[in-house]
């Protein structure tokens, strides 16, 4: 299918959230850990959401060239092309952009993104990631509201982050203490700011004891009572029912998250969980054994000729997408969007 339109991606999202599932947003960094991606969503019949952070745009751009809007535009039109041989939903995303790259990520990608639309055409991004989380909250949200205000004319959702992930993904650190979890009154200020869906449509990122990077289950303090919290006190400022959901949220750092854990969120409004440690041992692991196993005819060259069947990039890159692809199957059906697609 091709990549998703703005209506069949708010569809997605309408329907993860009356369906209490969320959809695995894979990061990926080359045209074989894209092709993973696409490969596991389909072999797991889910919707899904295929993004880039600001490292992985430059990697794509070339590691000399190190141009962040270039890889990306480069990044989502070879999806276009490949994606639409898969018979699931595609959306493209781009991941943590802090205030010091907003002007050499976001910005120009949502600009290019409305010149394509006035043109007749879609954006290249379904959604693009703010990362407020180094800054205080009021200058966050009133970044947040400008950047909404130009996803809107671009027919692009937006994602905040209000409050901190804990560790560090591509140069975004964040100290592990009492400011990973958001507060109902964070909920509230960032109602107060974005509205409900009437200012164009966002998704929120509500820290819950987040943190990026490798972590064995159960290291992670998760508190996902506090998005329901949040759910609670954004829905009493709108003078919803108890049970509303107002907010689309989003799970980040969820390496080493208990399978308990990732559900209770999920039930509380999670629809977009970030996934980029466990698919990234998932596409190299296959890799290291795949040298070590053929060592002889992959390392031991020098003196020799090798063996260009083991050595030929396609071959281990194969083992690599295979490897990913099924962890990708995995976050599916964590998040139960396995079998979703409509």
């Amino acid at each position: 299918m091709p990549i998703a339109t703005p209506e069949v991606y708010a569809d997605m999202l309408d329907r993860a959230k009356a369906g209490s599932f969320a959809y695995p947003a894979i990061n990926v960094s080359s045209s074989q850990t894209l092709n993973a991606a696409l490969k596991g969503f389909a072999d797991a019949g889910s919707d899904g959401i295929i993004q880039v952070s600001t490292g992985g745009a430059e990697y794509l751009s070339g590691p000399s060239v190190k141009n962040m809007v270039s890889g990306s535009l480069a990044f989502a039109a070879y999806a276009e092309q490949v994606a639409k041989n898969y018979p699931v939903n595609i959306a493209l995303h781009t991941d943590h952009c802090p205030k010091d790259k907003l002007d050499g990520f976001v910005r120009p990608l949502l600009a290019a993104s409305t010149e394509r639309v006035k043109a007749g055409g879609t954006p290249w991004f379904q959604s693009h990631m703010w990362d407020g989380s180094a800054v205080p909250r009021d200058e966050n949200l009133e970044i947040a509201r400008e950047l909404l205000a130009l996803a809107k004319a671009a027919n692009v959702v937006l994602e905040i982050e209000v409050g901190v992930v804990g560790g560090e993904e591509d140069g975004v650190v964040g100290a592990i203490d009492e400011k990973l979890y958001s507060t109902p009154e964070d909920a509230i200020a960032t109602i107060k700011a974005l509205g409900a869906g009437e200012n164009g449509r966002y998704l929120t990122a509500l820290t819950f004891g987040n943190v990026h990077g490798v972590y064995k289950p159960g290291n992670v303090k998760l508190r996902p009572e506090i998005l329901k919290q949040a759910q609670e006190a954004a829905a009493k400022e709108l003078g919803l029912s108890a049970d509303a959901r107002p907010f689309d949220l989003v799970f980040h750092g969820g390496s080493g998250s208990l399978p308990e854990e990732i559900s209770a969120a999920v039930d509380y409004g999670v629809i977009k969980m970030n996934v980029d440690t466990d698919t990234q041992y998932a596409y190299t692991r296959p890799v290291a054994n795949w040298m070590l196993s053929n060592y002889a005819g992959v390392l031991k060259v020098d003196g020799d000729v090798g063996n260009k069947k083991q050595y030929d990039p396609r071959a281990w890159g194969k083992e690599a997408e295979a490897g990913m692809a099924a962890r990708v199957v995995d976050a599916c059906e964590a998040l139960r969007s396995a079998g979703q697609h409509a």
